[in-house]
């Protein structure tokens, strides 16, 4: 009895919510969903700085969210010409320490230790990851460790982890590699769609500190814009938290000069 008598409070506590609301709040994915989705309209693009109010102040999850920003590209990845790929230093960093791996030998090995790289090695490294263990976020290599590491193609390929020289990955510089993959460097790369998309920050970074690493990230894959690209290059911009909605931006605030299409 006492088991009918909770279904039908449960059931007339229901009822007694209007047909309307409760298809909103499904359609936002739960009434948490629709109450951050509250005072944001999908279809307008604001400035950016509206757009960072929005995010941080609906960033209420128990842990600091990652703020996120996702470019879609006027290109077609699937032409060599017309593939986006670089790196940006965040001005404020990232708001994350990443995990370095360098591949080097003798006192470039020594370097990449004192420059603070959580796991140095050569052949017994390319041999740990070959394997599949990758415990790091980031990899650098000297230039002549490339002929080792190349044969990690398959592993760290896909993991978008593959050492670049376009991209400062490649280098004998590694003091400079990983203190700027440790201080807020962000590598960034074209899928498939046409879509860049990247951390660049936390919500409690301050709203300044989020606009100037928006705008840093925004200009690198403008300077980024390839050959074969043609007609628009930058399509829309948005902004999101890890828990929180997607916000577009206009991307006249943030774009301060537009390669020519």
């Amino acid at each position: 009895m006492a088991k009918e008598a909770a279904a039908k409070e449960k059931t007339s506590k229901k009822s007694s919510v209007a047909p309307e609301v409760l298809a909103a709040t499904r359609l936002a994915g739960g009434k948490r969903n629709a109450e951050v989705r509250k005072g944001v309209d999908r279809n307008q693009a604001y400035s950016v700085d509206e757009a960072v109010r929005l995010i941080k102040s609906r960033a209420k999850a128990k842990f600091d969210e990652t703020v996120e920003i996702a470019m879609n590209l006027g290109v077609d990845p699937k032409h060599a010409d017309q593939v986006v790929r670089g790196v940006c230093n965040l001005p404020n960093g990232s708001g994350r320490t990443a995990r370095v791996a360098v591949f080097a030998r003798g006192p470039k090995a020594e370097e990449a230790k004192a420059a603070g790289a959580d796991i140095v090695g050569a052949e017994d490294l390319v041999e740990i990851v070959s394997k599949g263990t990758i415990n790091f976020d980031r990899c650098i290599a000297t230039p002549d460790m490339m002929g080792l590491v190349g044969r990690l193609g398959k592993v760290l390929g896909p993991r978008g982890l593959m050492p670049n020289p376009r991209v400062g990955t490649v280098t004998m510089d590694v003091t400079s590699a990983i203190k700027g993959a440790k201080g807020g460097s962000v590598e960034f790369r074209v899928e498939k769609a046409g879509i860049v998309h990247a951390g660049i920050g936390k919500a409690s970074f301050t709203e300044q500190a989020l606009v100037e690493n928006i705008k840093a990230f925004v200009d690198a894959v403008s300077k980024g814009k390839p050959t074969g690209a043609k007609g628009t290059y930058i399509k829309k911009v948005s902004l999101s938290s890890t828990m929180g909605p997607g916000v577009k931006i206009d991307t006249g605030s943030v774009v301060s000069a537009a390669p020519a299409a």
